[in-house]
This record gives structure tokens, C-alpha cells and sequence, in this order.
């Protein structure tokens, strides 16, 4: 019982949603997917993959997005089993959301991402994009799933 991983809090308000674009992002240790949106519009696009080596250069292609983009919040995908318990990246996740908000200024929203990559996959696979050659895009996929998700319920958003 000592063992056990808390479960991943259910849909709780952490702060109303800013009007204005919004990126997502599917936090991973080799490649983080970003995505796009805008909260008027409520609508999600891929919009890049950061296979930087290293935090110094993953960084520095974050800031370069959010140079550009000028997000009003950011949005970090937080894994879960299906149960709801928390993963192994879970405690990961909330740190890369933690240091988006320290080192850029902006609000972020943990959104739970669970299955997020499987419909990503299946996303893809529906435009006839299988297997390896999904690689490219999966990431940023998922991340406008999870993004998708947040404009679709902003007040779902984890503490």
C-alpha cells in the first residue's frame, strides 16, 4: 500500500481560461508534440515536434514558439493509468509544466492525457498514415488531442 502512486485527481478547476492562443503540449523524455489552438475558436492543430537533445535546446525551441505564438497559457498533457492512478511520467509532466510557467510567465493547465496517443495513432492511421511513418507526427497529434480536450472543457483542467 506504501507503493502505491496517487490517483490522478478528477477534472478540478485551476483557473478560468484567458481568452486568446494557446499551445499543448505531449511531454515526452525524447520528443515533446506541440499544438495550437485558440480558445475562441476551440480548435486544436498540430503544430510541431521538439526532438531537441538536451533541456538547454528544448528550451530554446519552446521559447522560439512561444516568441512567435504568443500564447495567453499553455497546456501540458498528464498521463494516468486507466484507472486513474498516476504514471511513472506523471511527476515529470508536472515539472515541465512548472518550468514553462517559471521560465516564460505564463499560466499552464495540466489536462489528463490518458489514451491520448493510442487516438492519435488512430487519427492518423484513419488519413492513411500507419506505422513508422507515423513517428513524424504522433507527437504533435497527441498534443492537439490534448489540447482539443482542454478547449473543449478549460474548467476540466488539473491542479
Amino acid at each position: 500500500m506504501g507503493d502505491e502512486k496517487p490517483a490522478c485527481p478528477s477534472l478540478i478547476t485551476r483557473h478560468p481560461s484567458p481568452s486568446g492562443t494557446v499551445l499543448g503540449f505531449d511531454f515526452g523524455l525524447k520528443r515533446i508534440g506541440v499544438a495550437v489552438g485558440d480558445t475562441l475558436l476551440k480548435l486544436a492543430h498540430p503544430l510541431t515536434t521538439v526532438a531537441e537533445e538536451g533541456n538547454q535546446r528544448r528550451f530554446a525551441a519552446i521559447a522560439a514558439l512561444i516568441a512567435e505564438w504568443q500564447p495567453v497559457l499553455v497546456v501540458v498533457g498528464l498521463p494516468a493509468h486507466a484507472d486513474g492512478v498516476e504514471h511513472e511520467m506523471s511527476a515529470q509532466c508536472r515539472r515541465f509544466a512548472r518550468r514553462l510557467e517559471g521560465r516564460f510567465g505564463l499560466k499552464a493547465a495540466l489536462v489528463d492525457e490518458r489514451l491520448s496517443s493510442a487516438a492519435a495513432s488512430e487519427d492518423l492511421a484513419e488519413i492513411g498514415i500507419r506505422g513508422r511513418k507515423q513517428k513524424a507526427a504522433l507527437d504533435q497529434v497527441a498534443a492537439q488531442r490534448i489540447l482539443q480536450s482542454f478547449l473543449d472543457h478549460p474548467d476540466h483542467a488539473i491542479t
